[in-house]
C-alpha cells in the first residue's frame, strides 16, 4: 500500500513539474504578413490611406501597439508592393481579429473609400497573407531602436525555402538548437522577428527580418557575418547541409507611419 502511494505521489508531483515547465516557456507569438499587389500610383494612394487613417488605428484600439508598414526599396513596376507586417500573442488572436474590427463603427468610418471600392476600380490587383510563427530562440517581436534618419533605414526580409518539411525543420533547428539568432544578436543585426511559415506560397520555408541604419551598415554586418568563426564552423557541419534550396531578399524601408 505505501509503494502504490509513493508511486501515486511521485507521479503526481512529475506531471506538476511537468506542467510548470510548459507554464514557465515563453509565449511565443504569431505574425501576419499580408503583402498588397498593384498597378498604379492611384491604388497606392489608396491604399496608403486607408492603412494610415482606418487599419492601423483600428489595431492600436483593439490592442496591437506596433504595426510595421514597408515599401520595396526599388518597386516593380509591373508588381509595386506594400507589405504589412503584424504581431499577435496567440493564434486566436490572429484569426479573431476581423471580426473585432467589424465591431469598430470608427474604423468603418475611417476607410469607407477603401472599403467601399467599385468593383472595376479595386485598390488593389490582389493581397497574398502568410502565417508565421515565431522561433523559439526569439519568441516575441522587436521593435529595433535605430538611431538613423527612418528614410535611410534598410529593413530586409528574409525568406528561406528548403527542398522538403524534414530540411525545412533542419533549418529552423539551426536557427535554434544550432543558435544562429545568437549569431545574428552578437554581431548586432537588429532582428524584428524569426519565425516558421505555418501557411503561405513559398512552402516548406522560414523568414525573418533584420533592420540597419543604413546600406552601408547593413553591409558591413553581412561582411561581419560571413567571416564570424562561429558561423563558418556552424555551417560545415554535416547535419546542416543543402537545407536551403531558395533564398529571397527584400529590401524594405519603412512609411512613415510604420510603427517599426
Amino acid at each position: 500500500m505505501k509503494t502504490q502511494l509513493t508511486r501515486i505521489l511521485t507521479l503526481a508531483f512529475s506531471f506538476l513539474l511537468f506542467a510548470f515547465s510548459l507554464s514557465a516557456s515563453p509565449k511565443r507569438y504569431y505574425y501576419e504578413l499580408k503583402v498588397y499587389h498593384y498597378k498604379t500610383l492611384n491604388q497606392e494612394a489608396k491604399i496608403e490611406h486607408y492603412l494610415k487613417d482606418a487599419y492601423l488605428p483600428a489595431l492600436h484600439r483593439a490592442g496591437i501597439p506596433n504595426v510595421g508598414v514597408f515599401k520595396p526599396i526599388k518597386q516593380d513596376t509591373a508588381d509595386m508592393r506594400i507589405y504589412v507586417y503584424t504581431p499577435f500573442t496567440s493564434l486566436d488572436k490572429l484569426t479573431g481579429i476581423d471580426k473585432k474590427l467589424q465591431g469598430d463603427t470608427q474604423y468603418f468610418t475611417d476607410g469607407e473609400e477603401y472599403m467601399n471600392a467599385d468593383y472595376k476600380d479595386a485598390p488593389y490587383t490582389r493581397i497574398e497573407i502568410m502565417i508565421l510563427h515565431a522561433f523559439p530562440g526569439m519568441p516575441a517581436p522587436s521593435v529595433p531602436q535605430l538611431t538613423g534618419n527612418k528614410a535611410d533605414r534598410v529593413y530586409e526580409l528574409r525568406s528561406y525555402e528548403s527542398p522538403t518539411e524534414k530540411y525545412n525543420y533542419n533549418k529552423v533547428r539551426m536557427f535554434n538548437d544550432g543558435d544562429e539568432i545568437g549569431l545574428f544578436k552578437r554581431l548586432g543585426f537588429n532582428a524584428v522577428f524569426y519565425s516558421e511559415v505555418v501557411s503561405g506560397s513559398h512552402m516548406p520555408n522560414l523568414m525573418y527580418m533584420t533592420t540597419f541604419n543604413s546600406k552601408e551598415e547593413r553591409e558591413k554586418h553581412w561582411a561581419a557575418f560571413s567571416n564570424d568563426t562561429y558561423w563558418k564552423t556552424l555551417s560545415a557541419k554535416a547535419e546542416y547541409q543543402h537545407n536551403v534550396s531558395k533564398a529571397d531578399i527584400f529590401f524594405l524601408f519603412p512609411t512613415d507611419y510604420s510603427d517599426y
